[in-house]
């Protein structure tokens, strides 16, 4: 995909990996709408601001109108509060599968005949290396991240005929607030992921691992089903 001539929407465009995939985006010649809750906490030089809020059908209806020339859709935003599946507050289980499993895939069914009307393009579903790996104390999050692999793969293979391929990025931790209290050593820069997620789409890569621990889980799930 020529990033030069496409049209981008990205969600939690605001801050964090989603700010960076925005300014990518830009720098790479896009047209980029940067989609947020409160467009106006949005204030990167470039982009056009727009509400969008992944959990109100309403909202993503709105969004997909004004954003009607897009040709990509990155589904970024999303939420992690670190509850476990047992004794986790179910209504935080709701929540994290409401914003990171049914949120890009009810702006996915928007955004997909807005794709198509203008010649094809490319999703890309924002994952985790925890779609693979699945701690139990964050078990909320990597069971959302999970379904929405397989969302992610089941969606690729049905949009195909439709002209818009399907790509998914795994990445571990990031210097992102979502990560505040995870070691420095431990995390990647959000800007070299951005980075290496731009390059995957241009590449027209299905699968983009951005960091070592990500690459050295999907190794250990791949080997162990051949086990």
């Amino acid at each position: 995909m020529d990033l030069n001539k496409t049209v981008a929407i990205v969600t939690g465009a605001n801050r964090g990996l989603g700010r960076h995939l925005a300014a990518g985006l830009v720098e790479r010649g896009a047209k980029v709408y940067a989609a947020a809750r409160n467009p106006e906490t949005v204030d990167l030089p470039g982009v056009i601001p727009l509400k969008l809020d992944v959990t109100d059908a309403e909202s993503i209806a709105a969004a997909a109108q004004a954003a009607s020339d897009a040709t990509l859709l990155v589904n970024n935003a999303g939420i992690s509060t670190s509850a476990p599946l047992i004794v986790g507050d179910i209504d935080d289980v709701r929540c994290e599968l409401n914003v990171n499993f049914f949120g890009p895939l009810t702006v996915t069914r928007a955004f997909a005949p807005v794709i198509e009307n203008n010649g094809g393009g490319t999703v890309l579903n924002v994952l985790s290396v925890l779609s693979w790996f699945h701690p139990a104390a964050l078990g909320s999050y990597a069971a959302s991240k999970a379904a929405a692999w397989a969302m992610t793969d089941a969606v690729r293979e049905e949009l195909a005929p439709r002209g818009i391929s399907v790509s998914a990025l795994h990445v571990a931790y990031m210097d992102t607030d979502m990560a505040a209290g995870v070691p420095a050593e431990q995390k990647i820069d959000p800007a070299d992921v951005a980075t290496q997620a731009l390059d995957g789409i241009e590449s027209g890569l299905a699968e983009i691992l951005a960091d070592d621990t990500t690459r050295y889980v999907k190794q250990s799930l791949s080997s162990s089903n051949s086990a």
